[in-house]
């Protein structure tokens, strides 16, 4: 189960807490420049922490993590270093190398890899080059610098193997990969988060430094660390490092001229007392009456002073409630590393099935390596950050004005472990990320991919009114309503045996299509509005921003969305009627709720819309946003994008004669075949019936409901997969190749333009950090081929589109996805583009990064380096490879 012991202790800690929504308590909501990383090793957090293949417990309050030191670094590297969104000509940019390994759902086998250069890490460079450069450009990446030119630069692994639920053996190596020795300091770090500083708790836990005449043998180091509700832990270091003492409390008087600190010794001590040579930055090993010094953070400090060239120093560590003894790094130590090792060897041998080849194999476990490790302990109460902390300064009162930033969800008091899109780029949860990162994740942990869906659901994250948060940047943000489809999803990954988990996700999803409708349907026309949709720049202008008074952008994206929606939840009313036992009651007449909306949906698509205008275009077979004027006149905005292929996504099947075992459902079906067929021709259909001649729909062959009707599909299906429009060579783009030649239109007025951008975006829009004006997005492309699925598992052989049955189109997109991960005839893999990660050097080579979205032309890896949130899905698609 997700809340197992084994779960206790995990890679929960962030890849960045500084600038973050969370940490900002700015007047202007510029969480980039209230908190940013100049400040990281000197300011104690609030709501979290940070660090390097960092563990904690789950609730955060004892958190370990490694730092380093090459001699030459201004600071201690403690954190992952990248570029503020102001500060990338794309947005925030990580610039960094670092891989998650290796993982297994209970965290009692963790590897995590670091690539550190052992020259003076390029901060100034890194900021002033790429500040010099434009959109147009690409990003100025570490490796551009030279710094780790000739390999000069140490791998550091940190490997984790649990021994029991809190007794945790811990191995860091550091290989010297460069053709001359060099320096290393390595300081494995210890430390609570900084829970009694802001005036609510005043509890302090402790660290302390366990004295040679307290330990049983003395080739080793501990320090004591003791807390109130965690309890009583030992962290024992191998050998004789020396061990530095300090408190997590801010250095007031260097961060802001304050007259005093609040402790002696602040965050920041053992930075300075390593790199600046500061003696009394840290506590001293003995106070006056002899006892060790006690504070709230520890580093053990092991330096090397030349490690030769390809070779390996390797450092070891235990955390465990038990004082460390002879046994504590003897023979078993080792034993429980190969064991843990060897186990998720085993484990991955069951997940992934037999017939995967070895590359495979290697994508979907080093995918699901990241998804584990994105696992990450998310702090947020709003209503406490909004008024701010009785023991800190008042925040401006300018936060709580309507409008302000989250200020109508002060309902949000979220403290659990979540997935994370991105540790370093997205440190904080996107709902609809969130979805998929759930689908990928059942095939290895059930349990805790269900359990996030339900979180969202809860009461201290779902709006009172049934919205969904999007993001801490504005909860209050329309993201697609993928949850529904992920559950059924989940369900039947897990071998479709847990009713209840389906019952819980249903009742709530209740509240939230409630919300869709009366909030994104205003006039009941059945045509829905959403604003962005999660597909940041995909339209004509910012879909997100309010639209002059009078006038309504009817999407045609948010209308199937709420297609898909409809059906989803009709899926899930029929499997719970027909599990119950009794193929009728509450989850029957459900289903035909949810039947009367889809079919209320699909109508107003088909037909007219709100003003007597079609989303569907029949000249060019696409559907198209329509901007409703305050005069009643109209306006499509015809851009070929993924925006009007989404309509396929909203398609069920059910088998033959399910209906019939339902009782009110066929009896409304019956009642609609004869009364209202104009609302069933083209939508609802038979196995062998023609659509069109108003034959039953209630008999023992295979049901289909479709937003689209056939002739629809196959002109959809012609663009989708015509390669000078959507069909690339590494799947579906976001907008049709043809925009090559931008297209322009008016708008009102407004001269406006939008051309093909199969890389990164050339606007600031949404941050400029994102682009669907030409990239490959997983999500869309797997939820499309889901779709073509079902559309394959009702039309049989049947051929939909250029040589391909809807299984066989669903295949081809498929095949074309996993093709961004392997390595091609040139020897390198798509994915990687014309990075260093393309070297032919296997130290670059062998380890996979999992990028946001994908170059539309080339596949090249583009936006947050390390999202193996939703890009994991790769490996869901493998798993899956035998439907």
């Amino acid at each position: 189960m997700a809340s197992s012991p084994w779960r206790l202790w995990g890679p929960y800690v962030s890849g960045r807490q500084w600038g973050t929504v969370r940490e900002d308590y700015s007047a202007d909501g510029d969480a980039w420049s209230y908190f940013p990383f100049e400040q990281s090793h000197a300011r104690a957090y609030r709501w979290g922490e940070d660090g390097l293949g960092a563990i904690c417990d789950r609730l955060g309050f004892l958190n370990f993590s490694v730092a380093l030191w090459n001699g030459r670094d201004p600071i201690l590297k403690e954190r992952l270093y990248g570029l503020t969104n102001g500060q990338g000509n794309h947005g925030e940019d990580i610039k960094e190398y670092w891989w998650a390994v290796d993982g297994t759902p209970t965290h009692s086998w963790m590897s995590w890899l670091y690539r550190y250069p052992q020259a003076e890490f390029p901060y100034e460079q890194l900021r002033r080059e790429n500040a010099a450069r434009n959109r147009d450009q690409r990003e100025y990446e570490l490796a551009d610098t030279g710094v780790l030119d000739q390999n000069r630069f140490f791998d550091v692994t940190v490997d984790y193997a649990k021994a029991s639920t809190d007794d945790i053996c811990i191995v860091i190596s550091a290989t010297n990969h460069g053709p001359e020795a060099a320096p290393l300091d390595i300081l494995p770090q210890v430390w609570f988060r900084n829970t009694w500083a802001w005036g609510r708790d005043d509890r302090r836990p402790s660290l302390q430094s366990v004295t040679p005449a307290q330990q049983a043998i003395g080739d080793l180091r501990a320090v004591h660390c003791r807390h109130e509700q965690l309890g009583s832990y030992l962290l024992a270091a191998e050998g004789t490092p020396q061990v530095l003492v300090c408190e997590n409390e801010s250095n007031d008087v260097a961060l802001f001229g304050s007259p005093a600190n609040p402790a002696p010794f602040c965050k920041d001590g053992i930075n300075r007392r390593v790199v600046n040579g500061d003696l009394d930055a840290v506590a001293p090993e003995l106070s006056a009456d002899g006892t060790a010094p006690t504070g709230t953070k520890a580093a053990f400090w092991y330096h090397f002073d030349a490690v030769p060239a390809g070779e390996t120093v390797q450092v070891r560590l235990r955390l465990a409630p038990e004082l460390p003894t002879e046994q504590t790094f003897g023979p078993g130590f080792a034993a429980v590393v190969a064991d843990r090792r060897s186990e998720a060897d085993e484990f991955y041998d069951l997940v992934i099935p037999p017939p995967t080849d070895d590359e495979a194999r290697a994508i979907a476990r080093q995918a699901f390596a990241g998804l584990l490790w994105g696992k990450q302990l998310y702090r947020y109460r709003v209503k406490e950050w909004l008024d701010g902390d009785p023991g800190q300064p008042a925040p401006p009162p300018d936060r709580r004005l309507p409008g302000g930033r989250n200020v109508e969800w002060q309902n949000i008091a979220i403290a659990d472990v979540m997935s994370m899109p991105d540790d370093w780029e997205y440190p904080w949860f996107a709902s609809w990320d969130l979805a998929f990162h759930c689908v990928a994740l059942a095939h290895v942990d059930p349990a805790f991919a269900k359990e996030q869906l339900v979180l969202l659901c809860r009461e201290w994250s779902m709006h009172p009114d049934g919205q969904l948060p999007a993001y801490e940047w504005s909860f209050g943000d329309a993201n697609p309503p993928v949850h529904i489809w992920a559950a059924w999803r989940i369900y039947l990954i897990d071998g479709s045996r847990d009713r209840d988990f389906l019952e819980r996700i249903f009742t709530k999803s209740l509240l939230n299509f409630g919300w869709w409708v009366n909030r994104k349907d205003p006039d009941g026309s059945g045509l829905f509005e959403g604003g962005f949709l999660g597909m940041d720049n995909i339209g004509l202008f910012n879909r997100s921003m309010p639209l002059p008074p009078g006038y309504r952008l009817e999407e045609s994206d948010a209308t199937s969305w709420m297609g898909f929606y409809c059906l989803q939840m009709l899926t899930i009313a029929i499997e719970l009627a027909l599990s119950s036992g009794t193929g009728g009651g509450a989850w029957d007449d459900l289903a035909t709720k949810f039947l009367e909306h889809f079919l209320s949906i699909a109508d107003a698509m088909q037909q007219f819309g709100s003003q007597q205008v079609q989303l569907w275009d029949e000249a060019d077979g696409f559907f198209y946003d329509v901007l409703v004027h305050p005069d009643g006149g109209y306006q499509q905005l015809q851009v070929r994008s993924m925006v009007g292929l989404l309509p396929l996504l909203a398609v069920a099947t059910a088998q033959g004669g399910v209906a019939q075992r339902l009782p009110d459902f066929s009896a409304r079906l019956a009642w609609l075949q004869r009364r209202r067929p104009d609302l069933m021709r083209g939508l609802v259909a038979q196995q062998g019936v023609d659509p069109f001649d108003g034959g039953v729909v209630l008999g023992d062959r295979p049901l289909m409901l479709a937003l689209v009707d056939a002739e629809q599909l196959r002109r959809l299906l012609t663009r989708m997969f015509d390669e000078q429009e959507f069909l690339s060579p590494h799947g579906l783009r976001s907008l049709s190749a043809s925009y090559r030649t931008p297209f322009n239109t008016v708008v009102e007025g407004q001269q406006v333009s939008i051309d093909y951008e199969p890389g990164e975006s050339r606007t600031g829009l949404f941050g400029g950090n994102s682009n669907w004006r030409g990239p490959v997005w997983l999500p869309v492309n797997i939820l499309l081929a889901d779709a073509m699925r079902a559309f394959g598992a009702f039309h049989g052989d049947e051929e939909l589109v250029a040589g391909y049955t809807g299984t066989g189109a669903a295949d081809e997109i498929d095949r074309r996805i996993i093709g961004l991960f392997r390595v091609g005839d040139g020897g390198t893999r798509p994915c990687d583009g014309s990075r260093i990660e393309a070297s032919s050097d296997p130290l670059w080579r062998d380890h996979l990064t999992f990028s946001e979205y994908f170059d539309g032309d080339t596949g090249e890896g583009l936006g947050a380096t390390h999202q193996t949130g939703w890009t994991a899905l790769v490996a869901h698609l493998i798993c899956s490879g035998d439907r």
